[in-house]
């Protein structure tokens, strides 16, 4: 990769994360983020931005970076996908790292509702009802049409990008990816978690990622957990920033 490369992913991070226009912070109903841009609490992905197009932070990303320049190298096969992509900066920012690498073999997936959080209730796991992040969908919910127009603004909405609109639950278990490489979970909920992974673990390559962006959520985390024992999963989880950890597969 040359200078030139280099600076342009350093720069779609820094735009993409609102920092080199230092974006505020939105504020949500539970948490007062500040009124004020902090460039601590946007590298960790510590707030909601107002107009930036990711809240996973540039630690995330860099992490993102890192795994995608390694699974290229590898020669791991399969496409990228992320589940629960909010204005889509994450699949954003995959796409950018596959025209900079030259790739024309793999796809980004951005599967999403395009309408928010799905609302929990008395027959919910009971994490998910506590957090019931369903009342903050004002501010999560991101039509499938403003997605596509944020990778549009990009020059980066081609074919190969795929979506894939709709509950996990209902998406997920026909979705026409043969292999995965990279498997991006940010989807908060224990049931939405244990959608992705009982869905799409199985197509993940030997040597591919599993990215879990939300493992500081105790449901999330807990998901994540009853997954792995049940399947005799030993990878190490490797902490990314302070809410996010990944692990290898293995075997």
């Amino acid at each position: 990769m040359g200078n030139g490369d280099a600076l342009y992913l350093d720069l779609m991070k820094k735009v993409l994360t609102g920092m080199i226009y230092e974006d505020p912070p939105q504020q949500a109903a539970w948490y007062f983020f500040g009124e004020q841009y902090r460039q601590h609490q946007r590298a960790n992905g510590e707030d909601w931005p107002t107009v930036a197009h990711t809240m996973i932070g540039l630690k995330r990303l860099d992490n993102l970076q890192s795994s995608v320049e390694r699974l290229i190298a590898d020669d791991v096969r399969g496409d990228f996908i992320e589940t629960g992509v909010w204005r889509g900066g994450a699949c954003i920012f995959m796409r950018a790292l596959l025209l900079t690498y030259g790739v024309r073999d793999r796809k980004v997936w951005v599967a999403d509702s395009f309408q928010g959080m799905p609302v929990t209730d008395k027959d919910s796991y009971p994490g998910d009802r506590e957090l019931a992040l369903h009342k903050y969908n004002d501010a999560l919910a991101v039509s499938l049409e403003r997605v596509k127009a944020n990778f549009t603004a990009y020059g980066l909405l081609d074919d190969q990008v795929e979506f894939l609109p709709g509950w996990f639950r209902d998406s997920l278990p026909d979705a026409p990816i043969k292999e995965i490489a990279l498997l991006r979970l940010d989807s908060d909920l224990f049931e939405s978690t244990m959608d992705t992974l009982v869905n799409l673990y199985p197509k993940v390559s030997v040597g591919g990622y599993v990215v879990i962006d939300d493992y500081v959520i105790p449901a999330c985390r807990e998901a994540v957990h009853r997954f792995r024992d049940a399947e005799h999963i030993e990878d190490e989880l490797v902490t990314i920033d302070e809410s996010s950890v990944y692990w290898r597969r293995s075997a």
